[in-house]
């Protein structure tokens, strides 16, 4: 297994816990008191693309070439000279990495714009997804980014009510949506997901009948986290109860006298509340077909024009099945969440040992996407998860799935600003503690050392105030502002890689733009070794007679 840094002195950050292949602690927590690169980037914004201390220090990376099949086993490249998709100002010789353009946009038939290629991925029944929801949701909004409201959150709700199997009221649902839509200007979309127990519960319909066509509807086939359905953890045996009567299987069984006397007893604490598998009474790919197929023209047929699906690390013929159907039936997105990827709660060993890591998926979808093309197909726009939470890493992601790959999804990267932001509102804020579930009760140094007020601690608490008016920053959450800062951060830094690439827009990044560190990651990948990519072209140059 990879190690990977635990500190980096050059930045002055360092991971609580043993950092992933992102950069992230494999356990994110929401009372944490800093200072991993995210949490930092929270407070500071592109501040910490730069090494700390400029005018005492002089720095030197750690670059060397690592083995090992990882994102981290590919180079990013960029020629001297040249513009692709410039300014005007490049034919003056006077372009600046700021020039750079961040936005894109997907879609089939009605097109959705986002100002950066960065969503939120499914943030659902887990309760830290609900109790962090506002700062989020408000935070993409306001930087113009997707978001996905997660499955189950309509069936774990105690105050939603179902009448003849069908949800008529879910104020949890309604308020997430709420959240988002009130800051939504046009760019970015919140987007809902399906899985088994909510195409059971009619969320598509109660959704289209409440909010036509705000929403883009998800169909979720699997994540990169696990191979089995939603989990969530809870303690309070009567909400267990409750659970288990909405139809979910509830592990241990609460309904058994044994259960019930354990957990009177202390022994039993908890339980786990699961979903259903989908597609169990299906047993071959034209059977997937037909009811994939079906079920996308009953969504049409309730008035969704905007769709789209979230498919796991399965294996290759699952890939192409996702990538085929989603293809076929003309949907809007495609989310590939690679081995590696996020979660609330899904069983540790299953996280570790499932699944297909991330850049192999990904460059097998880039592999099969090519197939289609090549038959004349418009193949569905494409979002890359596993694993994202650098600048780097997703020019690389882009890169690797161009021309297809037009956002990067991230889970726990996009939930730390929620964190961060809540704890220091609750401090700053006390009658909003509870109410924002702050954890803190005093301001850590980690953040003091930046400033005592909002417009101190936040580096752009006045680039949000800009956007959302002096009013409207009274009651932002402070969570969205820790948003705008982190974005901030990965947005310049993706400028700057794009601008060292040559490439002013989205659409101008190819996989030219990315080399293999070592020879495995270029075998798995199919793309050249670093001293190989151009080296043709150095050697005619050398052959040419002076």
């Amino acid at each position: 297994m990879t190690n990977y840094q635990k500190s980096n002195d050059a930045l002055g950050i360092a991971n609580r816990g043993n950092p992933a292949e992102s950069g992230l602690c494999t356990l994110c927590r929401a009372d944490c008191k800093g200072r991993c690169e995210v949490w930092s980037s929270c407070l500071k914004g592109r501040e910490l693309l730069y090494p700390r201390d400029f005018g005492h220090t002089v720095a030197g990376a750690l670059n060397v070439a690592p083995t090992g099949l990882s994102y981290n086993g590919l180079r990013i490249m960029g020629p001297c000279y040249g513009a692709h998709q410039a300014p005007a100002s490049a034919a003056k010789g006077d372009a600046l990495f700021t020039e750079v353009s961040l936005e894109t946009s997907f879609g089939s038939k009605t097109i959705t714009k986002c100002r950066a290629p960065y969503m939120a991925g499914a943030l659902g029944s887990t309760f830290i997804a609900a109790k962090y929801w506002d700062a989020m949701a408000a935070g993409c909004a306001i930087c113009g980014v997707p978001i996905v409201i997660g499955e189950n959150v309509v069936g774990v709700d105690r105050a939603s009510e179902i009448k003849k199997g069908r949800i008529i009221k879910s104020p949890e649902m309604d308020r997430r949506l709420a959240s988002y839509l009130k800051y939504y200007d046009g760019y970015g979309a919140a987007i809902v997901q399906l899985n088994v127990e909510d195409t059971r519960n009619g969320v598509a319909e109660y959704i289209a009948e409440k909010y036509g066509d705000k929403v883009i509807i998800e169909l979720k086939w699997g994540q990169g986290a696990k191979n089995i359905g939603g989990e969530i953890q809870v303690k309070d045996i009567e909400y267990a109860d409750f659970l288990k009567n909405r139809g979910y299987l509830v592990d241990p069984d609460c309904s058994q006298p044994e259960v019930r006397e354990a957990y009177k007893n202390h022994s039993i604490s908890s339980f786990a509340r699961h979903s259903r598998l989908g597609y169990t009474n299906l047993s071959a790919w034209g059977e997937v077909r037909d009811s994939f197929l079906k079920q996308v023209q009953y969504l049409r047929g309730l008035g969704y024009d905007r769709i789209s699906l979230k498919t796991g690390a399965y294996g290759m013929e699952p890939l192409a099945m996702a990538i085929r159907l989603a293809t076929e039936a003309q949907l809007d997105l495609l989310t590939i969440d690679g081995a590696g990827g996020g979660t609330g709660m899904s069983p540790w060993d299953m996280m570790e040992h499932w699944g297909v890591p991330s850049i192999l998926l990904h460059a097998k979808a880039y592999e099969y996407a090519n197939i289609l093309a090549a038959d004349g197909q418009k193949v569905v726009d494409i979002s890359f998860a596993g694993g994202f939470a650098k600048s780097s890493t997703i020019f690389k992601g882009l890169a690797l799935g161009a021309p297809f790959v037009k956002l990067i999804c991230m889970g726990r990267g996009l939930m730390i600003p929620g964190f961060l932001g809540s704890n220091i509102e609750g401090v700053l804020k006390p009658a909003n503690k509870a109410k924002v579930n702050g954890n803190w009760d005093s301001l850590p140094s980690s953040v003091t050392d930046h400033g005592s007020t909002a417009e101190e601690i936040f580096a752009s608490y006045y680039d949000v105030q800009k956007k959302v008016g002096a009013e409207a920053m009274k009651e932002i959450p402070f969570g969205a502002i820790a948003m705008w800062g982190m974005l901030d951060k990965l947005s310049a830094g993706l400028q700057q890689l794009m601008a060292g690439a040559r490439k002013f827009k989205l659409s101008a990044i190819d996989r030219s733009d990315i080399a293999a560190a070592n020879r495995e990651t270029a075998k798995e990948t199919d793309l050249p070794f670093v001293t190989e990519l151009g080296d043709e072209t150095a050697k005619n140059i050398l052959r040419q007679r002076f």
